[in-house]
């Protein structure tokens, strides 16, 4: 019986998960057809007694290794073992970071997994994105009970752009227009009032805002939309709501969204830091 030769190991050591090594290893061992060599990830190896098992490990066959270490300490001991030992070693990351700190003159946070954690910061936006774009408007009522803040208000109280910049910051925002003629969905009472956010203006800026908005689609601006009349009924409307539920009630006259939205994360975070 032939003896199938073993291919060589390269062992992937990293104080993460150690995807961005093997995305490194793999796209060289693609130039040399991949199925050449078997690729074991070891991965959250944060002392020296790992890095010296997997060491030993490799030494007892054709094999080398490639790292991820952000601690100079560990990236010296992973060095200094496979010099020991003969082994290949390959520091993926050493000397990019050293060459940012000559570039930028800046030591480097020398953190495990930051990229990691900037990759969910970022998905957990895209998130809450699409789900700010999905309930905005009372679309779907069901979005009031899985968002992190609703919003509330009568038409051009801001609610659609506080959504977005609030979603920027990950936060999931759904919200809704109160109209006299529509009766709120029931989801909506049944929301905790920490998390509902109403929104209030005065009449006179609405008014300006609303003639505003009835020019720019080519609309007459003595519409009922923009009359005074309708929009003290509707101002009352949402207040009677919003005292209903007990929410918490921003003005948002003459501010700008980044304005109110600092202060609705500062709700958020309170609320936060008493639930803990």
């Amino acid at each position: 019986m032939v003896e199938t030769k073993r291919k060589p190991v390269v062992y992937i050591v990293s104080d993460s998960i150690g995807e961005t090594a093997e995305f490194v290893v793999q796209a060289v061992a693609s130039q040399f057809n991949s199925g050449h060599v078997e690729i074991r990830r070891v991965p959250f190896v944060t002392d020296q007694e790992s890095i010296v098992d997997v060491v030993e490990e490799a030494s007892l066959g054709n094999a080398m290794i490639a790292y991820t270490l952000v601690l100079p300490a560990l990236r010296e001991a992973i060095r200094a073992a496979c010099e020991l030992h003969g082994i290949i070693a390959v520091d993926v990351m050493g000397p990019m970071m050293d060459a940012f700190t000559r570039l930028l003159q800046l030591d480097p946070h020398q953190e495990p997994g930051l990229i990691r954690r900037l990759d969910e910061e970022y998905f957990r936006r895209v998130a809450a994105i699409e789900f700010a774009v999905k309930y905005d408007d009372g679309k779907d009522p069901r979005g009031l009970l899985l968002a992190d803040v609703v919003l509330i208000g009568v038409s051009r109280t801001s609610k659609t752009p506080l959504s977005m910049y609030l979603a920027n910051k990950r936060i999931k925002v759904a919200n809704l227009p109160l109209v006299p003629e529509v009766e709120p969905p029931e989801e909506l009472f049944w929301v905790p009032a920490s998390k509902v956010i109403g929104l209030t203006i005065s009449p006179r800026q609405l008014h300006e805002i609303r003639q505003e908005r009835l020019k720019a689609l080519g609309l007459h601006a003595q519409a009922n939309y923009a009359s005074m009349e309708r929009i003290l009924e509707e101002l009352e409307y949402a207040d009677q709501i919003m005292r209903k539920i007990r929410c918490p009630v921003f003005d948002v006259s003459h501010k700008a969204v980044e304005e109110v939205a600092n202060k609705i994360l500062q709700l958020v975070r309170e609320e936060a830091r008493n639930g803990e």
